[in-house]
């Protein structure tokens, strides 16, 4: 009993090595924590004991390796580690997993270990989640499944929900056959991006509206998106766009009859430059031009110009929308 208060800590900072790279030669060990390789070794057994699955590699330069188990045995972290555990457990609730009470179960259960000095950083970080409005849960399962058939490189079968409350989706629907290649967490929403095999194209599914139904499917060989770049290419999607450069596939300019300074606060994607006499330019992106115009309404100001001519021809048919659902309501009252 002798060596215990020796012991204790030189096994503490034997796993923070394990912990930090796959593969250790013994002797590396044993340099580093100033102490024989036969002390390592019986430092190895002592967690083994305690659960640490760590085995043995062989070769000129065997050493040990920590490797999985079929438990989860106590981690160590150093202190930039437990501060940011701390705060990502705090924004698990925007991150639409289905986590949260298993976070918050997390959480309370670090913060109870944290030495006071860490508690004091932790609590330094205050942390107000604010999910996306209207964002779906998913269930932690589907997430499971998905990431599952990713790295395994193994065909996805689903139905896929077409809206709110179909529930015909588990039963009736067709089953879809995709290649499933990244799962994407992008605003507080889960996406599959995979190759459809029968539509022979790249698709961006909605995780939440994902039912699956067999596992274990074919194998198939690796893709790249097109442009290489994940995000890039599900950020185009979203804009309509057919490029994965990140410009819109509708762009104009709009000139309003108000100052620069009343108009910035609302132009979250675009750019504004003033002009005379307290008018502005801005220019913006959509996906179409009739929604390009829609932006346009926004501001509360008089448009003065607009370009280019697809852009004008698109106000033109929101000015007739817009005096169809006018003239629906009765007479219309003069504008405030």
């Amino acid at each position: 009993m002798g060596d215990v208060p020796t012991t204790a800590p030189r096994l503490l900072a034997l796993l923070s090595l394990l912990q930090a790279r796959r593969d250790w030669p013994a002797a590396v060990l044993a340099d580093r924590l100033d102490v024989t390789d036969r002390t390592v070794r019986r430092d190895v057994d002592r967690l083994r004991a305690l659960g640490y699955p760590i085995t043995s590699t062989r070769g000129r330069e065997g050493g040990y390796r920590l490797d999985a188990g079929t438990s989860l045995p106590p981690l160590l972290f150093d202190d930039d580690q437990a501060v940011a555990l701390t705060v990502a457990l705090r924004t698990a609730a925007a991150s639409g997993a289905g986590v949260e009470e298993a976070a918050e179960r997390a959480l309370r259960t670090v913060r109870q270990v944290l030495p006071a000095r860490l508690a004091h950083r932790a609590d330094a970080v205050p942390v107000t989640v604010m999910t996306a409005a209207g964002a779906p849960t998913v269930d932690p399962a589907v997430l499971t499944a998905i990431g599952a058939a990713v790295r395994a490189r193994e065909v996805l079968r689903f139905g896929y929900v077409r809206g709110a409350g179909d529930a015909a989706a588990d039963d009736d629907s067709p089953t879809r056959r995709v290649e499933p290649h990244h799962l994407v967490a992008r605003t507080g929403r889960w996406y599959l991006v995979g190759w459809d095999l029968d539509r022979d194209d790249w698709r961006v599914f909605r995780a939440d509206r994902v039912r699956p139904r067999v596992s274990g499917g074919p194998r198939f060989g690796p893709r790249e998106v097109p442009g290489g770049d994940v995000e890039a290419f599900v950020a185009a999607r979203f804009r309509g766009a057919s490029t994965t450069d990140g410009a819109w596939p509708c762009r104009g300019t709009i000139v309003l009859d108000a100052d620069v300074r009343h108009v910035v606060p609302f132009v979250t994607d675009g750019a504004v430059e003033s002009l005379d006499a307290g008018r502005c330019r801005v220019t913006l992106g959509s996906w179409s031009w009739v929604a390009l115009a829609a932006a346009a309404a926004r501001f509360d100001a008089a448009i003065l110009h607009v370009e280019p001519r697809e852009l004008a021809d698109a106000c033109a048919v929101l000015g007739d929308r817009f005096a169809r659902a006018a003239a629906s309501t009765g007479q219309p009252r003069s504008p405030a």
